[in-house]
C-alpha cells in the first residue's frame, strides 16, 4: 500500500502542534518581558491563557497534600486536563509536552545522519525496564511530598524546567543548575528512546491513570494485519501495537503506529462506538470491550 499523503499523516499534525506548544512555552517569556503582552502567563505547570488557569494535575495534587487543603482555583485549574487525560489518555506527554518536542526533535536530526541515519532515529533500547516502573515513580513522587512537605514536581518537573529556564534566561540573564534536569532526561533516550516518559516520569504516570478508560483509543484489526511488526519498531514507548498493546495504558496516542502500518489495521477510533452499539443488539462484545475485560 503507497505512504499516506504528506498533510493526511496524523503525525505531522501532532509535530506541528508538538511545535506551537513549545514556541508557545519558549516564546511567552519575551512577550511579557519585551513587549508587556501578558494575556499568556506562565507555563505548562500552571499557565493562564486571558483569565483561564490551567494547572497540571500533578502539581495540584501534591500543593494540597502539602497544604492539607483544598486550594479552589487549584482545583478548578486541573479540571482541563484532567478531563482531557480521562477522555484522550496521555496526550499532553506526546502531544504538547516541550521535552516531547525536544526529544522528537533529536530523532529528526539523529535520521539525518547519512546511512545510519534510520537505524539511529529507530535505535533499539538498550535498557529495558518492567513498565509498571512507571507506577513506582508515581508512587514515590507522592510519598516524598508528603515526607518532606514540599511539592517535589514543582521543582524538578523537566516540561516545567523548559519554561521556567527561558523565563530566568530572559528576565534574569541567567540559568538554574536545574537545567541539568531537562539534559538528563534527554541523554538517556540515547540508552532507550523515551525512557524518563515510559518509566520515571511520575506527571506521565498521573494522567495514564486518568486515561486508563479513555475514550480514544488505537483499535488493532488482526484481519488486516501482515505480521510486519513496523508499528512495533516505530513506536516511541517500546509498546506493541501489533499484538493489541496500542489499546493499554502504557499508549500515549501518538500516532506513530496508525501512520505506519502498511495495510491501515491500526486506526482511532471512539471507545464506545463498538461497545454501545453491539450491546443494544445484544451482540457478543467488540475487540475494544475484549481486550478491557
Amino acid at each position: 500500500m503507497a505512504k499516506k499523503s504528506f498533510f493526511k499523516r496524523i503525525t505531522v499534525w501532532r509535530y506541528i502542534f508538538l511545535a506551537l506548544c513549545f514556541i508557545i512555552v519558549v516564546g511567552n517569556p519575551f512577550t511579557n518581558y519585551y513587549w508587556d503582552i501578558n494575556f499568556i502567563q506562565g507555563w505548562f505547570q500552571s499557565i493562564g491563557i486571558g483569565n483561564l488557569w490551567v494547572v497540571s494535575p500533578l502539581e495540584g495534587l501534591e500543593s494540597i497534600l502539602t497544604a492539607k487543603f483544598f486550594y479552589m482555583p487549584s482545583l478548578v485549574g486541573m479540571v482541563v486536563p484532567v478531563v482531557v487525560a480521562v477522555l484522550l489518555g496521555r496526550v499532553f506527554c506526546s502531544w504538547m509536552c516541550p521535552i516531547e518536542f525536544l526529544s522528537m526533535l533529536t530523532d529528526k536530526v539523529l535520521g539525518l545522519i547519512p546511512k545510519v541515519g534510520e537505524k539511529l532515529k529507530y535505535r533499539k533500547d538498550l535498557v529495558r525496564l518492567a513498565k509498571y516502573t512507571l507506577w513506582f515513580a508515581l508512587v514515590a513522587e507522592l510519598l516524598i511530598t508528603m515526607i518532606i512537605g514540599y511539592p517535589m514536581f514543582v521543582w524538578w518537573s523537566p516540561p516545567g524546567l523548559v519554561g521556567r529556564e527561558t523565563m530566568f534566561w530572559v528576565f534574569y540573564k541567567h540559568i538554574t543548575v536545574e537545567v541539568a534536569v531537562v539534559i538528563v532526561v534527554l541523554l538517556l533516550n540515547l540508552i532507550t528512546r523515551r525512557m524518563f516518559c515510559r518509566y520515571f516520569c511520575p506527571l506521565g504516570a498521573l494522567l495514564a491513570l486518568l486515561g486508563k478508560k479513555r475514550q480514544l483509543v488505537i483499535e488493532y484489526m488482526p484481519e488486516k494485519c501482515v505480521g510486519c511488526k513496523l508499528c512495533d519498531k516505530k513506536c516511541p514507548m517500546g509498546i506493541k501495537p501489533s499484538v493489541g498493546e496500542s489499546q493499554s495504558v502504557y499508549c500515549w496516542n501518538c500516532a506513530e503506529c496508525v501512520d505506519t502500518c502498511p495495510t491501515s489495521a491500526l486506526k482511532f477510533v471512539w471507545r464506545d462506538r463498538g461497545i454501545i452499539a453491539l450491546n443494544r443488539r445484544g451482540s457478543s462484545k467488540s475487540p475494544l470491550a475484549i481486550h478491557d475485560s
